[in-house]
């Protein structure tokens, strides 16, 4: 009798758990959604219109912890999702970890929100995997910031990942270089209820959940259709 107590309670432990990753998976794409939105709302600020109508993939990283004195670390969970393969619409969100690397010049410690745009298939092929580094796997630099601001140049145009911070109300771009990326298996299990890969969720072949359309009404809203990148 005791070890079947025993098997109900590590069962109901293990319910539990993945109830509360499930949870927390949910809460990640609603504040990525209210991230999103906020940053995009203002007129003269957000991601510039351009940089939306060729992104491949959008990964938004709320609340992301930082410290350090010039060189910091940083730590976060957020989600991303990538362009579907046919129609305009975007795959599941897929749940992702950032760690390590750097905001460039910092002081202090303190949460920022983090957006970063993947602009082309090389970017994505990276995302993919189970783990890369920005500015290492995958080139990198700081995006323009304004609805309107011109991102025509050389840099912009072969730059597989552009990143933003917003700390304090301050929209800007920044360098995530250094830091690694790679996708949080507990809360995808949880989110989409079975073992799944990142590549299964950022290529479409995994239905996305109910929870997921907050965040796809703020990208329908900010993120016109796809155009060709050179």
């Amino acid at each position: 009798m005791k070890w079947r107590a025993g098997v109900t309670l590590a069962a109901a432990g293990m319910l539990a758990f993945a109830a509360d990753e499930r949870s927390n998976a949910i809460k990640r794409i609603q504040e990525a959604a209210t991230v999103f939105e906020e940053i995009n709302s203002a007129p003269d600020k957000g991601v510039p219109q351009e940089i939306l109508e060729k992104a491949q993939c959008i990964g938004i990283v709320p609340g992301m912890k930082r410290a350090g004195f010039v060189v910091g670390g940083n730590y976060g969970k957020g989600v991303v999702v990538c362009r579907t393969a046919r129609g305009p619409g975007w795959t599941g969100p897929a749940v992702i970890r950032v760690e390590g690397g750097s905001f460039g010049l910092q002081i202090g410690a303190g949460e920022t929100d983090v957006v970063f745009i993947v602009m082309n298939q090389r970017g994505m092929d990276k995302l993919l995997a189970d783990k890369f580094t920005v500015g290492g796997d995958a080139a990198a630099m700081a995006g323009p910031v304004g609805r309107s601001a011109s991102a025509n140049t050389d840099a912009m145009m072969h730059a597989e990942i552009l990143s933003y911070s917003r700390a304090r109300g301050v929209f800007a771009g920044i360098t995530l270089n250094g830091s690694t990326l790679r996708p949080d298996d507990k809360e995808n299990q949880a989110l989409y209820g079975r073992e799944v890969t990142n590549r299964e969720i950022l290529t479409g072949k995994v239905k996305a959940p109910d929870a997921a359309q907050p965040l796809y009404a703020a990208l329908k809203k900010y993120t016109p259709a796809k155009t060709a990148s050179r």
